[in-house]
């Protein structure tokens, strides 16, 4: 459970830009029930928006950037913005892209991308955050609910790669590799908008800030970024 939080202190809200219905869904579902457990009750995913009326996906970094300008629109200061994209298939778009790509590591690199999209957006109010290497790494913190919802030799085979990686976020990003791609392998069938948050709900989030460290500091840094103190 959330640690309590002092009453004097007001907490700003929260828009998580996100990619998909599947993250759409996990930030309301999984997500901000533990966020409102620190005082932060007021969170809202937003699809990137693709065209005038589309949304969702994210094939170039300007859709990303017209979305979160339009958010950071208005001059108050009691709300935050941040992101909940996948590094897996990152548009090539993205600021400084080859430069941040030429890193040595995968954490590195996405590390530099979050920095030079926080240089590029400019704004105090915003901060990024690439979930490395994508949503479905989450979903490998423990076996729970592969063991639920899948086939019983299927969940044999999820446990294999669940005891196989102490940190889900290091499932690599290779095409054959991913995350995803690997559910896939093992189920020609899955469907990441309608079991992916099904599953998210059955490992539980606390497992998920457990394993995944840097899924860990992203929460922890948007409630902190949150409190506002009122003398």
């Amino acid at each position: 459970m959330g640690e309590e939080y002092d009453r004097r202190t007001v907490m700003r809200r929260v828009y998580i830009v996100v990619e998909g219905q599947t993250e759409q869904e996990f930030v309301n579902t999984v997500i901000s029930p533990y966020l409102q457990e620190f005082g932060v009750f007021n969170i809202t995913p937003v699809l990137i928006r693709t065209s005038r009326n589309g949304r969702g996906g994210m094939v170039n970094y300007q859709h990303l950037w017209n979305t979160v300008k339009s958010l950071l629109g208005s001059s108050r200061n009691d709300f935050v913005v941040t992101t909940f994209i996948d590094f897996f298939r990152i548009p090539n778009t993205m600021p400084r892209y080859e430069e941040c790509m030429a890193k040595a590591s995968k954490i590195e690199r996405v590390k530099a991308l979050e920095s030079a999209m926080n240089e590029h957006i400019g704004d105090r109010r915003f901060f990024s955050y690439i979930q490395l290497h994508e949503f479905e790494a989450l979903l490998f913190s423990n076996n729970n609910g592969f063991e639920y919802y899948f086939s019983e030799e299927c969940a044999k085979k999820t446990n294999n790669i669940v005891s196989s990686y102490e940190n889900p976020e290091d499932i690599n990003s290779s095409p054959e590799g991913a995350p995803s791609k690997r559910l896939l392998a093992l189920k020609s069938d899955y469907n990441k908008v309608l079991e992916g948050n099904l599953i998210a709900l059955e490992v539980g989030i606390m497992s998920m800030l457990e394993k995944c460290p840097r899924f860990n500091g992203w929460i922890t840094q948007i409630i902190d970024t949150c409190k506002i103190s009122v003398e």
